[in-house]
This record gives C-alpha cells, sequence and structure tokens, in this order.
C-alpha cells in the first residue's frame, strides 16, 4: 500500500489594499481617466520634490548671504 502523494502547501496572498484599489479603479474607471489620474498624481510628486529642492536652495543661499554680511 503506497501513502497518497503530498500537495505542497499553496499560500494565498492576501492582496494589499493598492490592490485592492488598483482592482476597483480598473473596474470603474476608463484606461483614459487611469492614466489621467496617474499623469495627475505623477505631477503632484514632483511639484513636492521641486517645492523641497526650493526650500533647500533658498537655505543655502540665506547661509552664504550671512557669511558675506
Amino acid at each position: 500500500m503506497q501513502a497518497a502523494p503530498v500537495r505542497p502547501v499553496r499560500a494565498t496572498a492576501i492582496p494589499s489594499v493598492t490592490d485592492a484599489l488598483r482592482a476597483m479603479e480598473s473596474l470603474l474607471l476608463g484606461s483614459g481617466q487611469r492614466t489621467a489620474r496617474r499623469n495627475a498624481w505623477t505631477s503632484v510628486l514632483e511639484d513636492r520634490r521641486r517645492a523641497k529642492d526650493r526650500v533647500e536652495a533658498q537655505h543655502v543661499l540665506e547661509a552664504v548671504a550671512g557669511r558675506t554680511s
């Protein structure tokens, strides 16, 4: 008598919140709207990066101006 073959246990990953939101997005929005939303978010992130760079540049300029005075 042979033992029954052992099946490997598969761990099913629980979808993340991001995965769930993307699934909802694909159901509710057309591809053009998804692209527009992602482009808008990319623009927001880029604006934040530029604002941070401006603040850092301002601090450097103020530090240099303080040393020459």
